[in-house]
């Protein structure tokens, strides 16, 4: 396996991976060059770090000890993923070592107080490992001076096909959740739990992302398809949250975190109007992101899982994206 990043975004630019042959061929999507990734219109996330917090907060606000704080409205009346310059847009300082693991690429940087409406000087390093036994594994850390929301998440787009002029809606998913998070029309979560049994989102047992993505369901139509935040199995160990399998190369991707939310995003809004790698267009369900995280909307939502860290704790995060091959058929 080969894994190139920079330290713009902390971010992910390839992640070469074998298939049954052991063809190495590139799984994300992205850019070859650097300015398309200064603009969200042009790089969505890719292969991002996400932060201060990641995933929706309803109206681009919250309250935190008695005070208001206000975000930026980036998505529609919400505000997504850190912000206009959140986390994926800053430079972030970098050391490369060799780890008892394998390769390490360490990234760090210092938050200030404010940033994208956010409180609290908030110091965070973030390190990618390509470990021997051909796995990708992500390491948060994070510590703050005062109370402040933080959900971390790695935003890559995976096509294991290795070519993104095929879509993802073959490829076979697995998720390790009963349930979801359910949302209103503008993808913010309601509250509730929702069990997966019945509906289109139960991905207990593996089947293409396909096979109900165009089912009639009202949430499948809020989000234009896959866009929610599955509630994982099991407490804070790392654990299993998601198998992503290729059948034509054999590429399977499994996904372990210590987060207790896996946002699975099946592509809705990528429409060919993005060039990425090679020239070649970024078209609709191109791809699909796997991203493990807290659930969307935390600071609004007390009976959530709570995302606030307060001084004197040290924020932790473990994701693993991890790769085999399986043989014919």
């Amino acid at each position: 396996m080969r894994a190139e990043l920079t330290n713009y975004g902390a971010l992910l630019v390839r992640l070469l991976a074998p298939d049954r042959k052991g063809t190495l061929e590139d799984v994300v999507l992205g850019h070859d060059r650097p300015e398309p990734y200064f603009d969200h219109a042009q790089s969505p996330f890719f292969g991002a770090t996400v932060g201060r917090c990641a995933n929706r907060i309803a109206g681009g606000q919250f309250s935190l000890l008695g005070h208001n704080y206000s975000l930026a409205r980036n998505n529609g009346p919400n505000a997504l993923h850190g912000g206009e310059q959140g986390f994926d847009q800053q430079v972030w300082d970098v050391r490369t070592y060799l780890g008892p693991d394998g390769p390490c690429a360490e990234f760090s940087r210092l938050s200030p107080d404010g940033e994208e409406g956010y409180p609290g000087n908030l110091a965070v390093q973030v390190t990618y490992t390509l470990t021997q036994d051909q796995a990708l594994r992500i390491d948060y850390e994070a510590t703050t001076d005062a109370p402040t929301p933080v959900n971390l998440t790695h935003h890559s787009y995976w096509n294991l096909s290795g070519d993104v002029r095929e879509d993802i809606l073959g490829h076979q998913l697995t998720v390790f959740a009963d349930g979801i998070t359910p949302v209103d029309a503008s993808l913010i979560p309601t509250g509730s739990i929702q069990p997966v049994e019945g509906t289109p989102f139960d991905f207990r047992e593996p089947h293409p992302i396909g096979e109900a993505i165009d089912r009639e369901n009202e949430q499948l139509r809020f989000a234009g398809g896959y866009d929610h935040n599955f509630v994982l199995r099991g407490g804070p160990e790392l654990k299993p949250a998601a198998t992503l399998y290729h059948a034509t190369t054999g590429r399977e991707l499994q996904v372990l975190t210590t987060e207790p939310g896996l946002q699975v995003y099946s592509g809705n809004f990528l429409d060919g109007q993005i060039s990425g790698k090679g020239g070649r267009r970024y078209g609709y369900r191109s791809a699909i992101c796997l991203e493990p995280q807290h659930f969307p909307d935390s600071p609004n939502q007390p009976h959530f899982p709570s995302v606030i860290l307060e001084p004197g704790q040290r924020f932790t995060s473990r994701t693993v994206y991890a790769f085999k091959t399986r043989g014919a058929g």
